[in-house]
This record gives C-alpha cells, structure tokens and sequence, in this order.
C-alpha cells in the first residue's frame, strides 16, 4: 500500500544537460529518492549508457522510471517534448563547449536558456533551478572576501564563459513569476570530484608537466571549493523551497561551497601528493605571468594556432592568484542547504579517481610531456641535460651553487686567478689530508675511507679522451684546409661571424660574460623546454618579418634607383638635345 502511495505520489523532472558531469551526479541523487521520475535530456552522443557505472539509470530506464531525451538547447521542438508534462527543470550545463568559439558559446548559453525560460512558460512548468557559477561575480582583478548575494555583476569579465553564463543566469531571474514560472539559480564555486573535467583536469596536468611547482602570486589567496555530490544535494533543496513557493527563494541567486575555504595552493599541493610529484615551492610575481601569457597569446595569434585556449589560461591565473570565498549563509537560511559531503572525504574520493581524469581529460589531448624535447636532443640526453633541465632539483641547485662559490672565488673575490687557484687547491690539500689523519670512527659516526682506486683514470677513459682531442684537431685541420682553397663560401662565412662575436664578447668583461653564461645556462634550457614551441613560433614570425621587411625594402630601394635612373637617362636626353 505505502509503495503504491508513493508510486501515486511522484512527480516529474527534467534534467536538462543531465549526461554531464554534474547533470549525472544530480540524476543519482533524485533517482536515489523514491518519489522522482527522471528525464535525462542531452545531446545524442552524450546518452549512451557505461554498462557499469550506468547501472542505476539503466535499472531506473527499465522500470519507467528515468527516460532519455536528445537535446538541442538551440531546438525548440526538442526542448518542448522533453520538458512538457514535467513539473520542474533543473537546468545543467548542456555539454562541454570549445572556449575559443564565442558565437557558439554565446548561441548555447544565453540563446539556449532564453529558449529553456520559453519553452518552461509555454509548457506550464512551475519550476526552473539554474546551474550557475560563482563566476559570475568576479572579475579577476579583485579579491572577493566572504562574498555574498549582495555583490553585482562586474561591469566587465575577464574571462568570456563568465559573462555568458552571468547573461544566461540573469535571463532565468528575470523570468521569475511570469506565466507562474518560479526560477532560482544556484553558483557553486569551483566544483570538484571524481570525473570532473575542468579545474581537476587542469590542475593534474600542470602538475605533471612541471608548472604547478611555481605558485602564482603570493600563495596566501584562501578559495572555496565545492565537491559535486553538494551541488546536486542544493538543487534539490532549492526545488523544495520553491515547491512552498517562498518568496524568499524565488528570483534569487544562493552562493554554494563547502563551507571550508582553504588556500588554493593547498588544495593544488594535494594533487602533486596524490600523484606523487612535488609541491608548489617557487613564488612568481601574478604581474609577470600575466605578461608572459599575453605574450604567448600573440605569438599564437601570428601562427594563427587554434588549439592554444587564451580565455581558460587567462581564468586559471585570476582563480590562482585571487581570494575568492564567499558566504552560504543565505542558502542555509532558505534553502535549507548544508553540506552532505565534507572538505576531508570529498577530496579524499576525488584524488583516488585522478589517474583516470588525468588519462581522460581535455587538456591532456592537447599536451604530450613524455616526448623528447629537442634541447634535451641538443644537449645529448645525459647527466648534462638532467642538470640544466632541472630534472632533480636538489642535485641542479647543488650543482649551481657550486658553480657560483666557484664564480665567486675566482672572479668576485678581489685575488688574482693564479692566487685564487692556489688557495683553493691549498684548501683541497688540507681537507683531504685531515681526513686522512682523522679517526675512522668518532662518537659513533663513521668516516668512510677514500679507495685508491676513486682517485684512478681507467685506460678507456684515457683512450676516450685521447680520440677527441685528435678528433677536434683533425676536424679544425680540415676547416683551415677548406678556408684555404677558397672555395666554402659558407664555411668562411661561419667563421668570419664566429670570430666576430668572439671579439665582440672578449671586449667585454671576462667577469660579467662568464656570470652571464652561468646564469643563462640554468635558466634559458629550461625556459625553452617550457615554451618549445611558442619561442620556436616566435623566432618564426620574427625570421618571417625581418625577411619581409627586407624584401619591402629592396623592392623600394630597386623602385627608387630604376625611377631614378630613368630621370637621370630623360635629363641627360633633354641636354643632349638642348646642346644640339
């Protein structure tokens, strides 16, 4: 009897965009409550059931209970058949769109929920909860402490999805309470949790590629973070609150977090501890990135490369850098809303399902950080290159400072080359021969005793080293040969500048030349290696203008001389003939 109550009882909702991300998680939630019938509604390609981590909804398909609907947003005869009959719409992100494409995103997002907003009014429908995102309140210049609903749309975005989705979520405010429409929109700040496809995905993998370990800004910047399962837990209490038509609810935005802000690059250094890779350690100033980046953008801009996304870049600085946290109290209060998945336990769930978001995700489409670069190539592969690459950053740093104690005994010291070698070979004589003397055990600590045998060169080495010094003189042998014939117009050419930027960098001081090569060495490999390819399309479009440009001018140099030329013949005639 009570099954056959509740069966009566059951109302209908739609779920549209409902194969994404927070669309599914939101499906389980109402499909785990007994009195929802559920409509999925997605594109086409988005409805295909996984066999195992579909069974839910198939099960809930095979009883009557769900129902698939293809979906276009931007197809009104679509929208209508999916929603009509319903009693509330939870309107979900409807598919992942390409950031690049502004007349696309603008046409789904603001277009669509115009159609969405219609279709609900034609259709009767009493409800519409909207998707939002906190976004659409920050305008990455500004930090944003304790926010709450009282703060207004920026006057400009930074970032196009922000504007677009704060356009969309207007829209659906404003339709409030026409046609008996009641609308509310939710703005979850950075969502997370197993599966999820854009700041997890992001975040893993620039932490594979290196680049998390530099901490944009100071590092302080405290952010709100929003685990899934709590989006799809507010929507429904939102559809409970407009279901007792609170005038409270209806019309209004409620920000959605998990009530515990942490500092960003905290939650960033648990994905490196998840992945086993360092953690944030290297302070960049948010002022210097951002120039990089606009740089960066230009060049992709000259190559005309499409799969560079400037708009998702642009947003991950501002998220990184800026404090963004904001106040649930106003959810709390009417919505009934309080998280059901904590901080601890969300992101626990969401770091043991990272290996497969790293495999799946957008970003690592685009970006393969297991190929060679070409300045390892250059440098040989070996210990050379793991040292300039920074590929053990303890062992580079040792190796660096070093090389500057070094830098600073022989040049910065104020003593003479010869002075300074002395001393320091007179200091290397005495370490070693107090280590000779000293006790091989002192207080429990044993010195190890240096082998004869550490100090021997093996005959291979010797041979090796024998074979390229002959090598290098028979190859500058043949060099001087080939100048002397007079016939490698190119080989005297690499020469002549050689020799030239020789001169130029001994007039120069020995001291700053050398400081200046230690310190590029370890810094200019590993920035190259970084950027490969947009310095090499910097060096590109630079190479292609120079060649322009000369070319430009010695087209107007010949036009010049020829018009010149003509004039000079055309006066030379004209005296001729005056003469005659």
């Amino acid at each position: 009897m009570e099954d056959r109550l509740t069966e009566l009882n059951r109302r209908t909702c739609v779920v549209l965009g409902g194969r994404g991300f927070l669309g599914r998680s939101l499906v389980l939630r109402l499909l785990a409550l007994p009195n929802w019938i559920v409509r999925v509604a997605d594109s086409p390609r988005s409805l295909h059931l996984h066999p195992l981590h579909d069974s839910l909804l198939s099960q809930a398909l095979s009883s009557g209970r769900a129902s698939c609907y293809p979906l276009d947003v931007l197809d009104y005869s679509q929208i209508f058949q999916a929603i009509e009959g319903s009693s509330v719409v939870f309107y979900m992100d409807v598919s992942d769109l390409q950031r690049d494409d502004f007349y696309k995103c603008y046409m789904i997002i603001v277009q669509g929920a115009k159609n969405v907003i219609n279709a609900c009014r034609e259709c009767k429908v009493r409800r519409l909860i909207y998707n939002s995102s906190a976004d659409v309140v920050f305008n990455g210049l500004h930090d944003i402490n304790n926010g709450d609903e009282s703060l207004t749309y920026p006057w400009k975005f930074e970032d196009m999805m922000s504007d677009l989705k704060a356009q969309a979520e207007a829209l659906i405010l404003f339709a409030n309470n026409i046609d008996g429409l009641l609308t509310c929109a939710l703005r979850p700040s950075n969502i997370f949790g197993p599966g999820e496809t854009q700041l997890v995905p992001l975040l893993v993998n620039l932490v594979k590629s290196g680049w998390a370990k530099f901490i944009i800004g100071s590092g302080e910047n405290m952010s709100d973070f929003t685990y899934a399962e709590n989006v799809s837990h507010a929507h429904i209490c939102a559809e409970e609150a407009l279901d007792f038509r609170m005038v409270s609810v209806a019309g209004k935005a409620f920000f959605i977090t998990n009530l515990e802000p942490m500092k960003f690059w905290d939650f960033v250094s648990l994905i490196s501890d998840s992945l086993g890779y360092q953690r944030p350690l290297i302070k960049v100033p948010a002022r210097m990135v951002w120039y990089i980046l606009l740089l960066v953008k230009w060049v992709h801009e000259k190559l005309g490369s499409r799969k560079y996304n400037h708009s998702v870049s642009v947003h991950y600085i501002q998220v990184a850098s800026r404090t963004r946290t904001f106040n649930c109290a106003a959810a709390q209060k009417h919505i009934g809303y309080s998280p059901v998945v904590s901080m601890e336990e969300g992101a626990t769930l969401t770091m043991k399902s990272l290996s497969n978001v790293a495999e799946d995700s957008y970003y690592a489409r685009y970006n393969s950080f297991n190929e060679q670069s070409k300045i390892e190539k250059l440098l040989g592969s070996g210990e050379v290159a793991d040292i300039l690459l920074w590929r053990d950053e303890k062992k580079t740093f040792i190796y660096f400072l070093s090389l500057v104690l070094l830098f600073y005994w022989f040049f910065l010291s104020g003593r003479t080359f010869m002075s300074s070698a002395a001393k320091l070979l007179l200091l290397i004589n005495v370490i070693l021969f107090g280590y000779g003397i000293v006790s091989s055990k002192i207080v429990a600590i044993t010195f190890q005793r240096i082998p004869p045998s550490c100090c021997e060169v093996s005959e291979t080495a010797v041979k090796y080293s024998v074979a390229t010094l002959a090598y290098i003189w028979n190859n500058g042998i043949q060099h001087i040969q080939s100048l002397a014939q007079g016939e490698d117009w190119r080989n005297f050419f690499k020469v002549a500048v050689s020799l030239y930027f020789l001169r130029l960098i001994l007039l120069q001081s020995l001291t700053a030349v050398i400081g200046v090569a230690l310190v590029f060495s370890f810094t200019a490999f590993f920035v190259y290696e970084q950027y490969e390819s947009e310095i090499d399309g910097f060096v590109k479009v630079l190479f292609n203008s120079i060649k322009g440009s000369v070319g430009l001018l010695t087209r107007n140099l010949l036009a010049s001389l020829s018009s010149f030329l003509r004039n000079y013949n055309s006066f030379l005639r004209n005296k001729g003939h005056a003469a005659l």
